[in-house]
Formats: structure tokens, sequence, C-alpha cells
């Protein structure tokens, strides 16, 4: 089977959640037999990279400018599935879906992975908002099948549009925990007495709350890393401003060694996102049996932690709170393995690819039924 991929940045070691979502997923499609072929953004690959493993890479000029980006290079990636006909194009997040109606022109079969309401983000502006929610619409329409990584998803498509969904989550790798710790000498952190962040540097993921509530916990001997890469931005900007003025580490973007260190030796994980499709980084914190306090917000809370793990979205005060709670309660190693079992039985990539592949099928099953009738 034939797939081609669209609404990805990058891969492999592309920060950003859809991201992290292809470079798992396809890498277990392609053991599964699938033939992938990733269509990447230019700024984002290298031009000598031409396929990561088993998984080719097709470089497609974009912009780098934020709100086009995704929509010019969607419509020069849906002209290219259109001569290089895959048995499916599998289209992510709702600003690429806009080009749905086109494939479906074009006698490509499409299926849509919703990844969340990205017309929340606080970045956006009237134009790119407009976008977002368009593409939304048409790809929910215009699409074959439908995947939603969260029940919150399935039911935004249900009711919004009265169209069904398949519920198939992000995954995780369950990573061995480790026990050298060389990355972290450099920022000075100590094991197990760190809070730790490991997202973009966008409004969305409130990293100017958590500084905020970090200033106000101050538990002692504790520190705050920051892992993600900071931008030109203002945001990007403000962030480290608020960083060196409250003593947080700022790591940058990190992988491979010495993100698994910085999981591995975390004291308790915070998300205080305002917007989330369903949090691949706080499943990854979980799968290393970290505690976590997270916002409240119903992509977070789908997750099922307990319920003194969160704290309502934006009221720094109780995140504080929370962050000295844990930072005061030893976690016992039972506790740990129960997250990590728990990551493991509802996220594994093996079991999502699965899954994903039967809904190739079932979408060339029935195209296959309706040209035999």
């Amino acid at each position: 089977m034939k797939i081609a991929v669209l609404g990805v940045r990058g891969i492999p070691n592309v920060q950003g959640g859809v991201e992290t979502h292809a470079e798992h997923l396809y890498g277990h499609l392609a053991k599964l037999g699938c033939d992938i072929e990733v269509i990447v953004r230019t700024p984002f690959v290298p031009a000598g990279l031409a396929r990561t493993g088993a998984i080719r890479l097709r470089r497609i000029w974009s912009p780098s400018r934020p709100g086009f980006e995704a929509l010019i290079h969607s419509l020069l990636g849906v002209l290219y599935a259109a001569v290089s006909r895959p048995d499916i194009l599998h289209i992510h997040a709702i600003g690429p879906s806009i080009v749905a109606p086109i494939a479906r022109l074009f006698g490509l079969r499409v299926v849509m992975t919703h990844h969340g309401p990205d017309y929340d983000r606080d970045k956006w502006g009237r134009f790119a908002r407009f976008v977002l929610l368009s593409g939304e619409s048409l790809g929910v329409r215009y699409s074959h099948a439908r995947i939603a990584i969260s029940q919150v998803i399935v039911n935004l498509i249900q009711s919004k549009y009265g169209r069904t969904s398949d519920l198939i989550p992000n995954g995780v790798v369950v990573a061995p925990i480790r026990s050298d710790a060389e990355h972290l000498a450099p920022f000075g952190l100590t094991p197990g007495r760190y809070f730790l962040q490991v997202s973009r540097l966008v409004p969305e993921k409130r990293q100017l709350d958590l500084i905020r509530a970090f200033a106000l916990a101050r538990p002692p001997g504790w520190q705050l890393a920051l892992v993600g890469k900071l931008d030109g931005d203002s945001y990007s900007t403000a962030v480290k401003q608020a960083a060196e003025a409250a003593g947080v580490v700022l790591t940058g973007f990190q992988t491979g060694v010495a993100l698994q260190q910085f999981y591995s030796h975390a004291g308790v994980f915070v998300l205080p996102s305002s917007h989330e499709g369903l949090p691949i980084a706080m499943l990854e914190a979980l799968s290393y049996g970290l505690p976590v306090v997270a916002s409240d917000i119903p992509a977070n809370l789908e997750v099922g932690l307990p319920s003194d793990c969160y704290f309502p979205m934006g009221n720094v005060e109780m995140l504080a709170s929370r962050m000295q709670d844990m930072a005061a309660k030893p976690d016992a190693p039972a506790q740990k393995q129960e997250r990590v079992r728990a990551v493991e039985r509802n996220y594994d990539w093996s079991r999502i690819a699965a899954s994903t592949l039967r809904v190739y099928e079932r979408v060339l099953s029935r195209s296959s039924s309706a040209k035999s009738s």
C-alpha cells in the first residue's frame, strides 16, 4: 500500500507534536509493509536527506512565514500527490486539510487526522484563524475517513459536523530510564530536583505562567528547566527575559540521549497549556514514571491523572501550590512503575499503527466496492 503524507513540517527530529506523531507512526507502518512517502517542507529538512529509515522524504518548497507556510506547502503537496498517485493521501492537522476537496477532485483517497482545534491557539491572527477553521470544515467534509487523537476531538467532529471519526491516540515509545546525566551538568541541574517542561515556546504552552508559578513556589533546592527552541519572535523574547529574571534554566531544543536524560532525572513534569490535542510530551513524561502537574483543559483531563495533579488553567497561584505539594511529596517506586505500565497499555505505537492501517484498508475497500458497483 502506497501512502503519501501531507501536513508534516519535517522528520526526523523536528520539534512539534504532529512531527513526533508522524515520525513514530510511519516508522511502524513501514514495518507493516506500507510504502511511505512524507511530503516535507524545505526549511525543516536538509537538501541531501531523501529518506529516514524506511520512510522516503519528498522535499517541497514552502515559505518560512507563519500563516502561509502550511497553506502554500499543502497546495504544492497535493499537486505532487496528484502526479505520484498514492493509494492513500493522509493529511495531518486542520490547516493542511484545506486541500482535501482538491485531492478529491484529483481522484485521491483522503484520510485526515485532526490533531486539535488549532484556531484556538493564541498566536494566530484573523486570516490564519479563517484558514484553520476552513481547513477543519473542508477536511472533515471531504475526507474519506477521519482520525481523531482524543475523545474530545471525536466529540467536536460529531457535534460540529455530524461526522464520525476513528479514535486513535498519540503514542509513546517507552525508553529505558538513564542513569547517566552528563547533559544536565552544563545547566547546573541536580537529578530529582527540577521541574521540567518540554514543548515548543509558544503562547498556548503558557511558559510565562509556569515561570511566575515557580517564582511563587520556590521549593528549597529545586529548579525549573524549559526544554524547547527559542525563536526570534516576541513571545520567545518575553520567555527569555522572564526566565533570566527568575533563574529558570533554558536548555534549547534537545533530542536523543540528552532529552532522555532530562526526562530520566526530572522530579516533576509540568504542562500548564491552554491548548492541546493529546499531549505527547506529557505521555512521554509518564513513560519515564514522572509525576505530572497539568492544566485542567479537556485534552489533559482525558489522560486520566489523579485530581490533585490538575489545576485550573491560568491560575498561577494554584499551579504554584501544586508544584510545592509535588516537590514536598516523595514518589514511591510503585507509583512510577504504575505510570509506565499505564502508558504501555494505552499508548503503544504498534497498536496505533495497526489501527491506522485498518482505516486505510477500509477506505480502499469502500473505494473498490464503489467502482465495482
